[in-house]
């Protein structure tokens, strides 16, 4: 999300994270768990619960405060109020039982607590507003807010209602719908459509939730771009560039970019 200021022709930015207060969050309660918490874990917190939320905000303005004076020209909230990347999100889902967790894998193969899927995957409410108007009313720099995708949180819970990694991580109504525009110098550059947006697909038919092998029928054998989580696979046609995004093996999302932009997005 940009702001007024001109960033430089090479901006610095962080990955999200940064380091939590030891006054916010019992820390040798974390490292002794060994894995990051895929369920919900209260007990890392210092700050009573009446009072949490106000020290989670105190937390993120000094954090934020951190990187300006670092220099950093993108900043984040430093994911403040986390007790690990994606339960934050993921566990106030509709569906997810969180109270009674699976024993599974986790994604580096070792034992661990996971949230069940039980249920359709229903978003009830807005997860991350209130913390990005946070952070865009505590700084004047651009900022990015980091928000795992479904594909992260599929991999990080035991199905027991969809019985299908695709199917769990695109349901229809659980992945996001609807279209996003980016812009630079006021000028629209790219317009993104992700999850099962109808109307949305490429001149050949492509459409969202086909599997791969259909891109491979309509296009040859693609080169794929590896990106974090997900696949990328662009198509050059005329002054602009489709690119079509993969994730558990189906479509999931098209962009049609000016030339130039990086095809992770």
């Amino acid at each position: 999300m940009s702001s007024h200021r001109r960033l430089p022709l090479l901006p610095t930015t962080v990955v999200g994270s940064y380091p939590q207060p030891d006054w916010l969050v019992d820390r040798e309660k974390l490292i002794g768990r060994g894995l990051p918490p895929r369920v919900r874990m209260r007990e890392v917190w210092r700050i009573p619960e009446p009072y949490l939320e106000a020290a989670q905000d105190d937390a993120t303005v000094l954090a934020i405060r951190d990187l300006e004076r670092a220099g950093i020209d993108i900043v984040t909230d430093g994911e403040m109020r986390r007790e690990s990347y994606s339960n934050h999100f993921s566990n106030v889902l509709d569906g997810i039982d969180v109270d009674n967790p699976a024993h599974g894998l986790s994604r580096r193969g070792r034992p661990d607590l996971l949230p069940r899927v039980v249920g359709p995957i229903r978003r009830r409410h807005a997860v991350e507003v209130r913390d990005v108007q946070l952070l865009r009313a505590s700084t004047d720099r651009t900022i990015k807010f980091t928000v795992p995708g479904p594909f992260t949180m599929s991999q990080q819970a035991v199905d027991e209602y969809y019985g299908d990694p695709a199917r769990l991580a695109l349901d229809p109504v659980a992945s996001p719908v609807g279209a996003a525009v980016r812009f630079r110098n006021n000028k629209a550059v790219a317009v993104f459509t992700l999850g099962a947006t109808l109307g949305w697909r490429t001149t050949e038919g492509l459409k969202v939730a086909d599997p791969s092998n259909r891109v491979a029928e309509l296009y040859g054998e693609p080169t794929y771009k590896n990106c974090i989580g997900y696949q990328a696979f662009s198509l050059r046609g005329g002054a602009n560039v489709t690119t079509i995004y993969l994730t558990s093996g189906v479509v999931y999302g098209f962009a049609l970019t000016s030339p130039g932009l990086p095809v992770c997005q």
